[in-house]
């Protein structure tokens, strides 16, 4: 079994671990009215994208999400979030100091607990039991959102019971073999979506796209056609299910929830890279962590 393959599995676990360790971290998350920004690279900025929104249909407060390369250092913040497994990716680190520098606090939701990030953001939230071996993320960015989701109130045990079920229910007939894949979803579940397609070009450098739901009729659908996939990480815009399978292509509805259909395209993304004789744990050109050289942003 693969690293990554394992750590999909153990998904249900962590999240009902993070769910029980968020009142006792309630204090370093941000705070009801607080303006907080949450930051993070690749995946983990994915999931900010989801927890900014999930904060704001809260009504905790105003949340924005960005790259940690792209954060606006001109505006003020209550409170910057970073979610980070490694703990040691140039941006996240280069951006905490400068936040330091200003005065505003921070804190780091962080999977590897020796690493340099302890000492650069003012707080932590350690989720070490859901670190991983593999480059590919799974656990620990659902598991960063978990913990997100549950300190505004927003996370429930039928989320866990459908990720058990996304782990053992039968994947739609024939996908494996397709060769393009779109992921839709709304409000939170938008990050997720690109998220899916970021894990489908990871693992089986597959074609995948992402897009807010209501937005794929002003363009992207003219790509749909017999042999794509257009896969609804939540409830679909009335009427799109029609007239993506009027394009001829596979359309795949979600009926769980959006974190654990996210679990179903994990899988997929494994079934994939399976079907083209791939490695799931060596993905190409990728690395566990962006580490750049000193200078190197510089001459990008």
């Amino acid at each position: 079994m693969s690293h990554v393959a394992y750590e999909l599995g153990t998904q249900p676990a962590c999240w009902e671990q993070a769910a029980e360790l968020a009142p006792a971290r309630r204090a370093v998350l941000p705070q009801p009215g607080e303006r907080t920004a949450i930051v993070g690279c690749g995946t983990s900025y994915y999931m900010a994208q989801a927890a900014a929104v999930l904060r704001e249909e809260a009504g905790q407060g105003e949340t924005d999400a960005f790259p940690a390369s792209e954060f606006p250092r001109h505006r003020r913040y209550d409170r910057v979030v970073a979610l980070t497994r490694s703990g040691t990716t140039t941006e996240v680190l280069d951006l905490l100091a400068g936040l330091r520098d200003a005065g505003v606090p921070t804190t780091a939701v962080v999977g590897d607990p020796t690493t340099p990030v302890m000492t650069a953001a003012d707080e932590l939230v350690v989720l070490d039991f859901a670190d991983e071996q593999s480059v590919v993320q799974t656990r620990f960015a659902t598991t960063a959102l978990t913990l997100l989701r549950a300190h505004v109130g927003l996370h429930t045990p039928s989320v866990v019971a459908d990720a058990r079920t996304a782990l053992i229910e039968p994947l739609p007939a024939d996908i494996a073999g397709r060769g393009q894949f779109t992921f839709l979803g709304r409000g939170w579940s938008v990050g997720l979506a690109h998220e899916a397609a970021l894990k489908m070009r990871e693992a089986s450098l597959s074609w995948a796209e992402s897009y807010p739901a209501m937005e794929y009729r002003h363009g992207p659908i003219s790509v749909s056609g017999p042999g794509t996939v257009t896969w609804s990480l939540d409830a679909a815009p009335d009427g799109l299910a029609e007239q993506v399978r009027a394009t001829g292509c596979q359309w795949v509805p979600g009926g769980l929830d959006p974190l654990a259909e996210l679990v179903r395209v994990h899988r997929l993304a494994l079934a994939v890279a399976a079907h083209q004789q791939l490695d799931p744990d060596a993905p190409r050109h990728l690395t566990r962590s962006v580490i750049l050289a000193t200078g190197e942003e510089a001459v990008r």
